[in-house]
């Protein structure tokens, strides 16, 4: 999904989406000012949920260290959290922030990564890197954050409860796991 689709898919929901504006599809003006913000932090929320894999393979050396900045080199994004290393043994430093390689070899590493940063620069045709089911709630995360402060009617709860009660229902799992046994096994 795109910035654009996401725009319109809010807007619409709350009643303010305009076909004749072509660049920020409403003619609110507070709605336009504050859109790309609140849909960046709503972003931001859903991915600590549903969080995005990542994967990397590096050649590391014996005593190398290695901080989620030099991650983010390599895998591109702001790094969240390391899930899991495989190869050269290792420590991890600095509140698991910092990888310290005890020998030489290939690092297979997968981490969770924070999604492209939305501002108000932000072209319409960015893709998001969220999963789709994570995309459908994020619409009402959105629209109850742009009205929470419009006391003149009770929308923006209402949208919130719809949001805080489809968050319950994220599956977190991209998979649901796998043995293989080899060589058979007796019973």
């Amino acid at each position: 999904m795109t910035l654009d689709q996401m725009k319109k898919k809010v807007l619409k929901l709350i009643e303010e989406y305009d076909e004749s504006q072509e660049i920020h599809f409403t003619e609110d003006e507070d709605i336009q000012n504050k859109l790309n913000d609140v849909i960046n932090q709503i972003q931001y929320e859903l991915s600590r949920i549903k969080k995005i894999p990542r994967y990397a393979e590096i050649n590391v050396i014996e005593n190398q260290l290695m901080n989620f900045n030099d991650l983010k080199d390599v895998i591109g994004n702001d790094i969240y959290q390391i899930d899991m290393i495989r190869g050269p043994r290792y420590k991890l430093k600095a509140s698991g922030t910092i990888i310290k390689f005890l020998e030489t070899g290939l690092a297979e590493i997968e981490v969770f990564v924070y999604p492209i940063r939305i501002n108000d620069t932000t072209e319409n045709d960015y893709e998001f890197e969220l999963s789709a089911d994570v995309l459908e709630i994020m619409p009402y995360g959105v629209a109850g954050d742009l009205l929470k402060s419009d006391i003149s009617n009770n929308y923006g709860n209402i949208y919130t409860q719809k949001y805080e009660s489809l968050k319950q229902l994220i599956d977190t799992r991209y998979s649901s796991g796998s043995i293989e046994i080899v060589g058979g096994i007796d019973i």
